[in-house]
């Protein structure tokens, strides 16, 4: 059995792409890192510890330079194949991975894993944030993230004025052809920050993305609507936003307050949740 993985990988390697057509290299570095987690990837990157880091998950878009990396496939629904072209000695994830047979051909293969601490909360990023310091031996640059997570908060909650008005805001990551909307509810960290940045979520439901209909849309008629760079990209215009169904009737298309909003940005907690709340915060109120 092992005759034969050799040639199939050497194989794998010479066929398999990157994000963009780069083919993956073979660099002889000590560790070959595939990070399987965008919360991880950008924490990787904030304490400069991804020289190692030989591909990733599509949904692993920041930093920028990121996206030159080869990718393994979605996080739950990797491909077997460009997990073995990348010729990891190492795959990093964050247990909301799959499917499952991708994994256990992982094991089965011998390939370490390694998981970090849950972090759904401010406290528990910074947990993770000196956890994953330690591991790499960067526990300086975890401590002035964490620093930097405080200060940045801080500044963002901090009232030049008092708010007078607390807007709906909805947040919708895509619209499918059968006008069923992906959006952000209220159990979702994008509610947290929407909560700290002055506006509440008017969408409730057991996850904390659920779809939703036009209707329902139409019915909670935000004051401002935040669309994810996925949705946004693919319309391209304010005004084919406004042509969705359920949207046109909105407080917020009427009155201009559609936005674009990086998906990576909302959906997990890191070292720039103070900055984006800051971001947000000057969309939603920004005469105050």
């Amino acid at each position: 059995m092992k005759q034969l993985i050799l040639p199939v990988l050497v194989l794998l390697v010479l066929f398999s792409c990157g994000r963009f057509g780069n083919e993956a290299k073979i660099e002889g570095k000590k560790e070959r890192i595939v990070c399987i987690a965008k919360q991880y990837s950008e924490i990787i990157y904030a304490l400069g510890a991804q020289e190692n880091l030989i591909a990733v998950d599509v949904s692993s878009t920041y930093p920028a330079e990121i996206k030159s990396l080869p990718t393994v496939g979605y996080h739950r629904a990797l491909s077997a194949e460009g997990m073995i072209a990348a010729q990891p000695t190492l795959i990093i994830h964050d247990n909301n991975v799959g499917p499952e047979h991708v994994m256990s051909q992982m094991e089965k293969l011998q390939i370490p894993m390694k998981t970090f601490s849950k972090a759904k909360d401010i406290e528990e990023t910074k947990t993770l944030i000196k956890e994953m310091g330690a591991y790499f031996h960067k526990e300086i640059q975890a401590d002035s993230l964490c620093r930097k997570i405080e200060n940045d908060l801080n500044a963002a909650l901090k009232d030049e004025k008092p708010i007078v008005d607390t807007p709906n805001v909805v947040i919708i990551h895509y619209g499918r052809a059968s006008n069923v909307y992906l959006v952000m509810t209220k159990l979702s960290n994008a509610a947290q920050m929407v909560t700290w940045a002055g506006g509440r979520i008017p969408i409730t439901g057991g996850k904390g993305m659920q779809n939703i209909s036009a209707e329902i849309i139409a019915d909670a008629n935000p004051d401002i609507i935040l669309l994810t760079d996925f949705g946004y990209d693919r319309l391209g215009t304010p005004e084919k936003i406004k042509e969705l169904p359920g949207i046109a009737t909105t407080k917020a298309a009427k009155n201009n307050k559609i936005y674009r909003f990086e998906e990576h940005d909302l959906v997990y907690f890191g070292p720039r949740t103070g900055e984006n709340v800051l971001k947000m915060k000057k969309l939603i109120h920004p005469d105050e």
